[in-house]
Parts: structure tokens; C-alpha cells; sequence
């Protein structure tokens, strides 16, 4: 599982290690980025290291890497959550949006997930607000499925938000 390493047009997925929180300080210390998000916004880049210190590969992460420079430009995954469900997530940095690059991880992640693991179903959700990640959902073939809310993990903001599922029965599974 560590050696877990997807590579699509633009990107490389990897597990992310500490030596790349630097570039994962950007994004996960921007408010524009964790606006949606659940976890706390990182203060400082020891936040950020600690982090990446409790990622375990059973935790299905993934950093995304641009082919053409290397830079790390986001993370994501399709841990199981307590329910023993798939979740996709994702998150880029801001200078990184609206160039397709969530979508093109988010299904080589799906694809590996089915490829490698044999998992089928999927779960995502986002807030209603965030709809670039519901055009993500959409374009990764995921069915809006109902609504509901979600809160920050401390407590301090509540979410209106999409829930979404994703079965692959196998010939419609993505290739990366």
C-alpha cells in the first residue's frame, strides 16, 4: 500500500510525506480553501506536519503532483469512513482551481480504488455552497442521492450539503 503511485495525463498521486509540507502548508492554511472544509485551518506549518504524521495508508491519501513541475497541488482520497463506506475527497490549492485537475484526480482515484482494492461504491458530499465540487461529483459520474447538513469537526460551523453515491458494476469503471 505504500508504494501506491497512480499516474494520469498531468498528475502523479503518491502518498504525501513530510518533507511536502511546505507546499500542503499553502492550501491548508488559505480560508478560501478550508472554507468548506471540516477540519481546522492550519495556523502554522508545525499544524501542517502533524497533520501528515497521522496519515496511514489504510487512510487511502493521495497527494497530487504536477507532471510538468512537480508541485504538490492538492490532496485526496477514498478512505472508508465509520460506516466502513468509500469516501472520495479532495481539496487543491486556490491557484490550482478551475483547471479540471480535481476531476482528473478524483477518477484516477476512483479507477484505482476499483482496479487495485475491487471496491464498487462510493460516497461524496460537499456543501451546497461548493459548487465546483458538486461539478466534480457530476463530471465522476456520482448521483445526488439527498441533502442534509455537515458541521466543521469543531463544532464551530454547520454546512447545508449534497450527499452523492457512486456504484460501478465494472464496465463503466474509469481508466486511468
Amino acid at each position: 500500500m505504500e508504494n501506491r503511485r497512480i499516474e494520469t495525463q498531468r498528475l502523479i498521486l503518491k502518498p504525501i510525506t513530510l518533507e511536502d509540507a511546505p507546499a500542503a502548508f499553502v492550501w491548508a492554511s488559505d480560508p478560501a480553501v478550508n472554507r468548506y472544509m471540516p477540519y481546522p485551518l492550519h495556523q502554522s506549518i508545525e499544524d501542517t506536519r502533524m497533520w501528515i504524521a497521522t496519515l496511514t495508508p489504510d487512510m487511502l491519501e493521495f497527494g497530487f503532483y504536477r507532471k510538468n513541475d512537480g508541485l504538490l497541488i492538492g490532496t485526496g482520497g477514498v478512505g472508508k469512513n465509520e460506516d466502513g463506506v468509500h469516501v472520495l475527497g479532495y481539496n487543491l490549492r486556490q491557484d490550482a482551481w478551475g483547471h479540471g485537475y480535481a476531476t482528473e484526480a478524483a477518477q484516477a482515484m476512483l479507477a484505482w480504488a476499483y482496479h487495485s482494492l475491487g471496491v464498487r461504491d462510493f460516497a461524496l458530499d460537499h456543501a451546497v455552497l461548493n459548487t465546483a465540487s458538486g461539478n466534480v461529483a457530476h463530471k465522476c459520474g456520482f448521483q445526488l442521492v439527498r441533502y442534509g447538513q455537515y458541521s466543521k469537526l469543531d463544532g464551530s460551523e454547520t454546512f447545508d450539503a449534497a450527499f452523492y453515491e457512486l456504484h460501478l458494476k465494472g464496465d463503466e469503471a474509469y481508466v486511468y
